[in-house]
């Protein structure tokens, strides 16, 4: 034996590189043979496809399940079904995980500490090195055959819980990926995220198809169940929905480029060749002067922006309101505008949307510009059955803790309690409107009916009086009066949006740092 075999530790690094081959194998040829034939991608694949080139750092590569031979040797390793470890974005530190489903389906692992899926390492890394975390959700979670250790556990925890995903979600940018089947636990860890997305031919429910038909009766496909069609453009559980993998990860690395690493920063600016003072002509006649005409707010706010900076999210869900990721001069700012082709009255949806929005951008310090065009809460008897009042109660209340920097811009219609979502009472209450600016406590129309409901049922010609009141009243309602009192704050020429708000929002951004950190919460949601 030579002297550099009997002091060094090749041997022990040569079986580290032998074991490192088999996770790289991950469940074998046949098996990841199956998952492309079934249009999937590995876990592998995926990390690889979110993170810059090279730049992943795998921690736990060793873990998983030994063979050995009757002499102790080594024979094989069947590795552990989830992967993670250390990666970068942009240049940016991210953690990142996701199960290996070509092992056991990427079902949870047992044993004390889990590497993620739920909870584990990976969530802990992101929260104590105050990075982005993102999930790759592919699993089922856990199931009867835990108890086969020889007792049963509780649901819910780990043996070693780790970090409270509640702290995890207050301190950095959390994002879920579903890219299979999410049910039980990697379901809910999907959820529990500030932005999720998942892609077409993947699903996501609390229990499959068999525990249902077993629980209800109801024989039902996972499509049915929790297919993009339920799970994004119904229920809005998921955000948004890609395409393919491919487009998913681009949306992934899209999305954190909005967010800051951690509560303690502001999100990234980025150099622009959009000039501050582009001027849109199309936007002086985008307002139909027909109330109940529609436009394209959509198309107006994509003209205001930095071109090619909207990031639209939950745009199949509650479509009465539209939320958006977006930029002014390279600043990060949040969207909230009401949509007039659906109405533009908040809904239930749309008012959830909005609340989970404001609390998204006012935990990472982005600043909200409301684009109102809104009649009101929607009304009527599905409305209150639905909880029209509470969850648009939530929605202001969402607004009211929001210590960012709020910027409203009415560009028709701002009436009722639904115009007091965009309109920040508690904080400096800027407001800037369009000459196609209208408001009040009610609309003038429908409004006066109520309002002098026996005087017009006395005269002579009730419909004739109702149309003088509303001609009467119409003369006081002009945006131009409203400006002479300073009851709003500016009257702009809508060409002019850009520029007035680039300028503001440039001049917000002392405030937002030194207000970095995490936000206190106080009280109880309605």
């Amino acid at each position: 034996m030579s002297k550099k075999d009997a002091t060094g530790w090749e041997r022990e690094a040569g079986e580290i590189k032998l074991r490192h081959k088999w996770a790289d194998e991950m469940g074998g040829a046949e098996a990841v043979r199956v998952r492309h034939e079934k249009g999937f991608l590995t876990v592998r694949e995926r990390i690889a496809g979110v993170v810059d080139r090279g730049s992943f750092q795998e921690v736990g590569k060793l873990s998983g399940k030994g063979e050995y031979d009757s002499d102790g040797n080594l024979v094989k390793v069947t590795p552990a079904p989830y992967v993670m470890g250390l990666a970068e974005i942009d240049g940016r530190s991210v953690a990142i995980g996701g199960e290996d489903t070509t092992i056991r389906g990427g079902t949870s692992w047992g044993h004390g500490r889990r590497k993620g899926g739920q909870g584990g390492f990976i969530d802990d890394l992101a929260y104590y090195y105050r990075i982005p975390l993102i999930r790759l959700v592919d699993g089922y979670g856990g199931g009867v055959a835990s108890a086969k250790r020889g007792y049963t556990v509780f649901p819910g925890h780990t043996n070693d819980p780790g970090v409270n995903v509640a702290e995890l979600l207050g301190t950095v940018p959390v994002v879920s990926a579903v890219l299979g089947i999410a049910a039980g636990g990697p379901a809910m860890r999907a959820v529990m995220s500030h932005w999720s997305i998942m892609v077409r031919n993947s699903t996501i429910f609390a229990s499959g198809p068999p525990i249902v038909e077993r629980g209800l009766g109801q024989k039902i496909t996972k499509e049915e169940l929790g297919g993009h069609r339920v799970a994004v453009d119904k229920a809005g559980t998921i955000d948004n929905v890609a395409t393919s993998e491919e487009e998913c990860f681009s949306m992934i690395r899209r999305y954190l480029s909005y967010m800051p690493t951690n509560v303690w920063q502001l999100p990234p600016v980025v150099p622009t060749d959009d000039p501050v003072d582009r001027c849109e002509d199309e936007l002086i006649r985008i307002v139909p002067r027909d109330p109940r005409q529609p436009y394209n707010m959509k198309k107006v706010v994509e003209m205001i922006v930095d071109r090619d900076s909207m990031f639209e999210i939950q745009a199949t869900f509650g479509r009465a309101a539209i939320t958006a990721l977006a930029r002014m001069n390279g600043y990060v700012v949040g969207v909230i505008a009401n949509n007039p082709m659906v109405g533009g009255r908040i809904d239930v949806k749309s008012a959830r949307k909005q609340a989970h929005f404001i609390e998204l951008c006012d935990c990472f310090h982005i600043p909200l510009i409301f684009f109102m065009d809104v009649p009101g809460f929607m009304i009527g008897k599905e409305s209150e059955e639905t909880a029209i009042l509470r969850e648009g109660a939530r929605a202001i209340h969402a607004k009211c803790q929001a210590t960012v920097p709020i910027i409203s811009v009415i560009t028709r219609k701002c009436y009722g309690m639904g115009g007091g979502v965009g309109i920040d009472k508690y904080g400096l209450d800027f407001k800037i409107a369009w000459p196609s600016g209208e408001w009040g406590s009610l609309a003038v129309e429908g409004g006066v009916g109520a309002q002098y409901k026996r005087e017009i049922q006395n005269a002579p010609d009730p419909r004739q009086r109702e149309k003088e009141l509303e001609t009467e009243l119409k003369k006081i309602t002009s945006p131009f009066l409203t400006a002479e009192a300073f009851a709003v704050e500016d009257l702009i020429d809508p060409r002019e949006t850009r520029p007035y708000l680039c300028r503001f929002v440039k001049a917000m951004q002392p405030r937002l740092a030194v207000e970095v950190g995490p936000k206190p919460k106080y009280g109880v949601r309605p």
